[in-house]
């Protein structure tokens, strides 16, 4: 017997004994873990111990690709919950990594993202001849390439912004600041909109505002939706696409090009209590390494 079929034999026995679950149930759990186990094989990560958070959410993500319905994927989840936690109780880990990922009502609901090519497709629709394009160019960039809220993105004074360092503070919610970093790209294209456009719009005004309409005032969510939703079917988009749709993908495609949970929890802002006591503190300097080496625009 492998020490896969010995552990998959204790868990069913730990099931059986100490859950005491009923058949059905214990049939599922299996089936489940069978299928987690053949995905970390095909990743060649040998035990599952040697499994973290970021490889679980990839394998939920794999099994929503494949079709399995949002209730499956709860019910999944559960499962690797459970196992997690009897690995805990053998003293075979110090933590349960599948208690990270939160289980909504109603099943789990992993976010819709863009892959990474319609994303760079998007980004690149803007016709940067024109001043308006190049503000909408900009304003596309730093959402992405910080994750940020469309609240956060209009809200953002012109001295939050340090591009010489490739930094952005960010308010978010409950007044929670954080410092996200941007990558060249954003960079570069919010300079060339600072210096060519911005004061073209405020026409002699004033404004604490980084982005702002052609008549100098500041930009709002509905506009930006719209101007957005103009992009999306300029780059060929078919599916429904929000501004959340890029804060969600900024964070999947990070932790697909390998970045850690925790990094991208924090370029987030999550405010939510369960998550942020998972923080680890970063410094500022190692999580511009993190979005430089692990974002696509970085």
């Amino acid at each position: 017997m492998t020490y896969l079929d010995r552990l998959v034999d204790e868990f069913v026995n730990y099931l059986i004994v100490e859950k005491g679950l009923a058949k059905n149930t214990i049939e599922s759990y299996s089936r489940d873990l069978v299928l987690y186990l053949e995905f970390l094989k095909e990743n060649r990560v040998q035990k599952p111990t040697e499994a973290d958070t970021p490889l679980i959410l990839e394998h939920l993500i794999s099994l929503r690709d494949s079709g399995l319905s949002a209730k499956s994927r709860a019910r999944h989840l559960v499962t690797l919950r459970v196992f997690y936690q009897f690995l805990v109780n053998d003293n075979l880990l110090k933590t349960n990594p599948a208690r990270l990922i939160e289980l909504p009502k109603g099943g789990l609901k992993l976010p819709d993202v863009l892959p990474v090519e319609e994303v760079l497709r998007l980004l690149e629709t803007p016709d940067t001849t024109k001043p308006i394009g190049k503000r909408d160019s900009a304003m596309l960039e730093l959402l992405y390439a910080a994750g940020l809220r469309v609240s956060e993105l209009i809200a953002i004074p012109v001295q939050y912004v340090n591009l010489e360092a490739g930094f952005v503070r960010v308010m978010g919610k409950g007044s929670k600041e954080r410092i996200v970093p941007i990558g060249e790209t954003a960079r570069q294209k919010t300079d060339l909109y600072l210096k060519d456009v911005r004061h073209l719009f405020l026409k002699g005004k004033e404004s604490r505002y980084l982005f702002i309409t052609r008549s100098g005032t500041p930009m709002t969510r509905q506009a930006f939706w719209k101007l957005l939703k103009r992009y999306a079917v300029a780059a060929g988009i078919t599916r429904r696409i929000t501004p959340h749709t890029l804060r969600h993908s900024f964070a999947s495609h990070l932790l697909e090009g390998g970045a850690d949970l925790r990094s991208v929890q924090l370029m987030l802002g999550h405010a939510d209590i369960t998550t942020t006591q998972i923080y680890t503190h970063v410094a500022q300097s190692q999580l511009k390494i993190i979005h430089t080496k692990y974002h696509p625009r970085g």
